[in-house]
């Protein structure tokens, strides 16, 4: 195997693997299909080709797979586009171990571009583009060695170096085609045949259950990973949100750990009513996502309505119902990879009615647990004082603890009374410390409250924001009369939200940012984006009321005004600096001279065949101008296609050397005539 074509056997196979990878990348892909498709890759890059003494028996093989994968998929272990993807995958490898061929590399590169839809329709994200990029350039790249390997005489090298240079520009041309098509060509978005979610490339990281353990080290909130996306109504316009994401609350606590009374509710609805509304409420769309790994929903503090569920899968989405749990907790009926829905929040500092409560409940929210150490009711009396109002003591106490109390991930395993360990011991912890010690001091005076649980912060990316997997939090609802139960936190504000490395949580943000990008310019473009960006691109943005509009045309105008000049003025410089060389032209007027003379001996072209083709055919029938022929034709290819153009003198040259061969194969055939 020569050089040239064993670097475009390498091209297709790494093409071949980002096609793959495109599918892989979703998480749903079998681990054993993956193996088998990476071991045979591998194989393939070395040098390899075991199937190729016995093709057809490979391809039977084939069979076996195919029945495999069609009783998973009947017996419901299997998603039925996840396994015709990996069945492409199956035929991509037996073709990669075969002998090579033309036909092999079309049928090769054909199961590339089934991968590549398969990948399309699993996932779609970020990484999906980066590995279709990738086979697209190297898919290109290979076929355009291809052709030239094709038109070069068997036995002669390709001028590799110099087509590499052309073939990488069309490459390119071809790239910003492609995105031009995209974004220009009347089209439906991409999202509507695409699957939302997939599994994923690491375990779920919510930190939501039914109880909250007081101790352990508190690991989560070093964690960067995003958790949701949600778009808010109004637009905060703030780069970080101030804000609570409320998943549930608790009101037992028996020493160690939180518990919330109360059996769940059985009805399940798709539309849920938590309180009565109030004007300005504040709307999200809110999207899950498999990181989060908990059926709770979330909503800004205070939720008001929920509804429009859908549950994402890995075979597509659908509406789901909503069943309210104790503790305010409302919960996705059936599991999946992520959700999305949409909450009314009542704003912050509004009054809200929690409704009348029970009995029992009041009566959890002042409840204590036995054994409690008398040296909390004592030290929570020397701060609150006599103070009468929930809210007021609960302020001074906050504000104590944050004084007094230092925050800390790095603590020891369980206690026997970890809030003892933390109020006079330790005197450092994390945000559920803090919380239970806020919560069950309000207690000791008398004072209702409970703890919460969900998240702090946000991350602004694009139009959305983003809540990590370290912003996990805990905080305090006091109940406060004709106000209903109100925030406070006595975490210290610098360790409320995410406590990841800065560097770690930078190139996460950077990831979710192209990310974003990527999910609004082509996962969700749509032709209604088509109209808006013709639309922009002349008609200056709409200015208020109260401003002159002015009269020029918008920036955006002016920018592509230019660019437009600038490709006009590169695309002349670059004819301009060509026309006088004329490579293309002069390569023409060689070759037509060459098969002239020929003519003259009566070697003649056929219909559709090159000049290529005739010193192929030469070669092969041992004719005696082949060795005149070749190198003539190998020249031509240069000229026309490799970037060197014939020098002056030189066509005139070659061409008198082949009229001396012809002239000497003239001269042996005039005896044998005259002897006939």
């Amino acid at each position: 195997m020569t050089r040239p074509n064993r670097l475009r056997l390498i091209l297709r196979d790494l093409g071949t693997g980002a096609a793959f990878a495109s599918m892989a990348v979703s998480g749903q892909v079998p681990v054993w299909a993956l193996g088998l498709v990476l071991v045979a890759l591998l194989v393939s890059l070395m040098g390899w080709r075991p199937f190729a003494r016995a093709p057809r028996l490979t391809a039977i093989l084939l069979m076996p797979m195919a029945g495999a994968l069609y009783l998973a998929v009947a017996a419901g272990q299997m998603d039925l586009v996840v396994a015709a993807c990996s069945f492409a995958g199956f035929v991509a490898s037996q073709r990669l171990l075969s002998e090579t061929s033309p036909s092999t590399d079309g049928q090769v590169l054909l199961a590339g571009l089934l991968m590549i839809a398969g990948g399309a329709a699993l996932s779609g994200e970020l990484l999906f583009a980066v590995c279709l990029l990738v086979f697209a350039v190297m898919s290109s790249l290979s076929l355009g060695l291809a052709v030239v390997e094709a038109a070069v005489p068997p036995g002669e090298p390709v001028p590799v170096r110099h087509v590499m240079r052309p073939l990488s520009m069309g490459v390119l041309v071809a790239m910003l085609g492609a995105v031009a098509f995209f974004v220009l060509f009347p089209r439906l978005n991409w999202n509507m045949g695409i699957r939302r979610a997939s599994p994923g490339l690491g375990p779920a990281t919510s930190g939501f259950s039914d109880t909250v353990r007081l101790g352990g080290s508190g690991t989560l909130k070093s964690n960067p990973r995003v958790v949701l996306r949600a778009k808010l109504a109004p637009a905060p316009g703030s780069e970080r949100l101030e804000a609570y994401w409320l998943g549930r609350t608790y009101d037992t606590f028996d020493g160690q750990e939180w518990s919330t009374i109360g059996a769940p509710n059985n009805r399940r609805r798709t539309r849920v009513t938590l309180r009565p509304g109030a004007e300005n409420q504040v709307y999200q769309r809110i999207e899950l996502l498999p990181a989060y790994g908990s059926r709770t929903l979330i909503a800004l503090e205070t939720p008001a309505k929920l509804g429009n569920a859908l549950m994402h899968t890995a075979t597509g989405d659908r509406r789901t119902r909503l069943q309210e749990l104790g503790g305010d907790e409302l919960r996705f009926v059936e599991e999946a990879l992520g959700y999305s829905y949409e909450v009314y929040s009542v704003p912050p500092g509004t009054d809200t009615d929690p409704g009348k409560l029970t009995q029992t409940e009041m009566d959890q929210l002042l409840a204590l647990p036995e054994g409690i150490d008398p040296r909390i009711e004592a030290l929570a009396q020397q701060i609150v004082g006599n103070e009468t109002d929930p809210l007021a003591a609960a302020q001074k106490l906050s504000a104590w603890l944050q004084r007094e109390y230092t925050y800390t991930l790095e603590l020891g395993g369980d206690v026997a009374d970890p809030l003892m360990e933390f109020l006079f011991v330790r005197k450092a912890g994390h945000c559920e410390h803090f919380a239970t010690a806020l919560t069950l001091m309000l207690r000791t005076q008398g004072f209702e409250a409970r703890l919460a649980t969900g998240f702090f912060g946000g991350e602004r990316v694009g139009d959305e924001y983003l809540v990590r997997a370290g912003d996990a939090h805990a905080w305090t609802h006091v109940l406060v009369p004709g106000r209903g139960f109100v925030t406070v936190d006595a975490t210290p504000p610098a360790f409320r939200a995410n406590q990841s490395l800065e560097l770690l949580e930078s190139l996460i943000s950077f990831y979710e940012a192209i990310e974003q990008a990527w999910r609004s310019s082509v996962i969700d473009y749509s032709f209604r984006d088509q109209m808006n960006f013709m639309r922009n691109l002349s008609r200056p943005p709409q200015e208020p009321e109260d401003k002159e509009r002015t009269q020029l045309p918008p920036l955006r105008a002016w920018l592509t005004a230019a660019l437009a000049g600038a490709a006009v003025y590169w695309t002349w410089r670059y004819l301009s600096k060509r026309k006088p060389r004329s490579p293309v032209l002069e390569a023409t007027r060689f070759v037509d001279a060459v098969e002239r003379q020929l003519a003259t001996v009566g070697v003649r072209a056929s219909d559709g065949e090159t000049l290529e083709d005739v010193s192929a055919r030469l070669t092969r029938e041992a004719h005696p101008l082949a060795p005149a022929v070749s190198p003539l034709t190998r020249r031509y290819l240069e000229a026309r296609f490799g970037q060197r153009p014939l020098q002056p003198g030189e066509s005139a040259r070659l061409l008198k050397e082949l009229k001396q061969h012809i002239e000497a194969r003239k001269q042996q055939q005039a005896p044998r005539a005259r002897a006939s």
